[in-house]
């Protein structure tokens, strides 16, 4: 996952089907060929959400060729940071890798789900994710 010339992020959620691939997609996006980005689930499903991808169309941002992948301790080794999403997944850092935790909104505690509750939480990681992007470009 590591290029010596880039930085390198891997974000991870339980299932990696929802907001690590979000994140992962948005960050491919923002940053392009700057940063190395790659995702995995703590326990991974077995597809993308629809929903999450569906939302990430809406932003020009194809996650439909992804699937869920396993996180091994090689992924986060590999990466210079590790980002967790959400509030369930716990991730030990190999190595010296720093893990950082983003505790984002959860809409449906709200009683907002489907579509809505999906571009609610795309777009507080599209936020977060554009202020990652600058601090990996002034590395």
């Amino acid at each position: 996952m590591t290029d010596p010339n880039r930085p390198s992020v891997l974000f991870v959620c339980v299932k990696n089907g929802g907001k690590s691939q979000m994140a992962a997609g948005l960050m491919r996006k923002i940053a392009g060929n700057a940063v190395t980005v790659g995702s995995a689930g703590t326990n991974p499903g077995s597809a993308v959400n629809g929903l999450s991808a569906e939302t990430l169309l809406e932003v020009g941002v194809d996650i439909s060729d992804q699937t869920p992948k396993q996180l091994t301790d090689d992924l986060t080794a590999a990466a210079d940071r590790v980002i967790v999403l959400g509030r369930d997944a716990q991730v030990q850092s190999a190595d010296s890798t720093p893990v950082e935790y983003w505790d984002t909104d959860e809409p449906s505690e709200r009683g907002i789900d489907g579509i809505e509750r999906m571009r609610l939480v795309r777009d507080e990681i599209n936020r977060r994710i554009e202020k990652l992007a600058q601090q990996l470009n002034k590395r």
